[in-house]
């Protein structure tokens, strides 16, 4: 794929929180897949990826609903977070070399993110990132519309004082790459999470300027462009 340069100056890294962040994709289809198995709701690999993948649960069991004409139990969203934030402790790691991308910086970050408040709190006590987007984490709870929707990501350029045009996304899912083409933001693919590891073929219409399979690949970029050291 051909490097291409943002066409202005980045002062604003806006970086996911699942699947970039932390390595957690992985566990959290493995909880709901269990959960949905269980209470005898169809589930399979194309409908996690597709449904759920990038999405916050409320938006996901929408769609969920409408694609199969199924609804979930009332209790089913407190005990799949109930189950996860479990898992989570313990397990939840971050992604390897995170922190020295984090370390290199040499313009503003932070994190938006399609997981609960609640949620998000364990991912980043778990992962030991906390120090690093302590005030500075967004999550979909804030606006009306998520991931796929710009919403967040524009909520999280506001909040940080960085217009759009100089905001770069890095994301993992077809949902968060959406929101950011339609903040119009640049964004790049990371794909070095363990739900990745396997070939994900994005839609043609989604084309991200760079995707890269590591941290020390998102590291060289950054300094690429003059952003890190």
């Amino acid at each position: 794929m051909q490097h291409l340069t943002p066409k202005r100056k980045i002062s604003l890294v806006i970086f996911d929180c699942d699947g970039v962040l932390v390595d957690s994709e992985l566990l959290s289809a493995s909880v709901l897949t269990q959960l949905m198995m269980e209470r005898g709701l169809p589930i399979d690999a194309e409908i996690f990826r597709s449904e759920f993948l990038g999405r916050s649960f409320a938006t996901a069991s929408k769609r969920y609903e409408h694609r199969l004409g199924i609804s979930f139990p009332d209790d089913f969203n407190m005990e799949y977070r109930s189950r996860l934030l479990t898992q989570m402790k313990g397990n939840l790691h971050a992604m390897p070399g995170v922190e020295s991308v984090l370390r290199a910086m040499k313009v503003s970050f932070c994190l938006a993110t399609s997981s609960s408040p609640q949620r998000l709190s364990v991912s980043m006590a778990e992962s030991g990132l906390k120090e690093f987007f302590e005030g500075r984490s967004f999550t979909a709870s804030e606006v009306k519309h998520g991931k796929p929707a710009p919403d967040l990501m524009l909520h999280a350029a506001r909040q940080m004082g960085v217009a759009s045009d100089f905001c770069l996304v890095i994301e993992d899912s077809e949902m968060g790459l959406r929101a950011a083409a339609a903040a119009e933001m640049e964004a790049w693919r990371f794909t070095g999470g363990g739900h990745l590891k396997e070939a994900d073929v994005l839609p043609s219409d989604i084309t991200p300027a760079r995707v890269l399979d590591s941290m020390s690949a998102l590291l060289n970029a950054l300094r690429e462009i003059g952003i890190a050291e």
